[in-house]
């Protein structure tokens, strides 16, 4: 399957009417967050492929020009804590990033995201013993500490990814968060799991 994978920036060559041509033969798209809901929609629209997101720690209602409030992209499907079959994979995702700012949205300690992870641990591992494996792509925000992320603590991973990749072992992790500029890594391998910086947007073929 060739997904399209979005994050943090709003990319002409995506917000163009030429996105049907270039992209014809992507099969689902997902967003890391830190992006326009207006911008997913668009998307989404002119793809008609299954659609999943979570959010990033930017996220904020959007006001559009004719008055309409939008809190979550129409069309796609949060996975914020969760894991689902979709066309044939397994799919889960972690919003957010690490708290930087008290009582802000979309950002948790790294106990909150261990947290998390625990409480969908009982379906992975059901999901496992169904499929064989519990997860294929994991999608978050932020990185796994350690791997594409910085020093700096708003631009931290969590420690709790890396916890998951070596349990529940996807095939992929997409995150955003961290801005990519220059000849910065985007792909690592971590035990089994290639850790992709999707920032603005890559291809993946699962």
């Amino acid at each position: 399957m060739k997904i399209l994978a979005l994050s943090d920036h709003v990319a002409e060559t995506i917000y163009s009417s030429s996105i049907k041509e270039r992209f014809a033969d992507v099969e689902m798209v997902l967003s890391c967050g830190d992006l326009p809901y207006s911008y997913l929609e668009y998307v989404v629209t002119l793809l008609a492929v299954p659609a999943f997101f979570v959010h990033g720690n930017h996220d904020r209602p959007e006001y559009t020009d004719s008055g309409a409030t939008l809190y979550t992209p129409g069309g796609w499907v949060n996975l914020d804590g969760r894991v689902i079959k979709a066309g044939g994979l397994l799919l889960a995702g972690f919003e957010g990033s690490l708290r930087y700012k008290p009582d802000a949205p979309f950002q948790y300690t790294e106990a909150q995201m261990q947290r998390k992870i625990l409480a969908l641990a009982p379906k992975l591992l059901l999901y496992r013993l169904a499929y064989g494996r519990s997860v294929d792509v994991l999608i978050t925000h932020a990185p796994p500490h350690g791997i594409h992320d910085g020093e700096d603590l708003p631009h931290r991973g969590f420690a709790a990814f890396r916890w998951f990749i070596a349990r529940f072992k996807p095939r992929y992790l997409l995150h955003g968060h961290k801005h990519v500029y220059g000849p910065e890594t985007t792909r690592t391998r971590h035990h089994s799991t290639t850790v992709v910086n999707v920032y603005p947007f890559t291809v993946i073929e699962v």
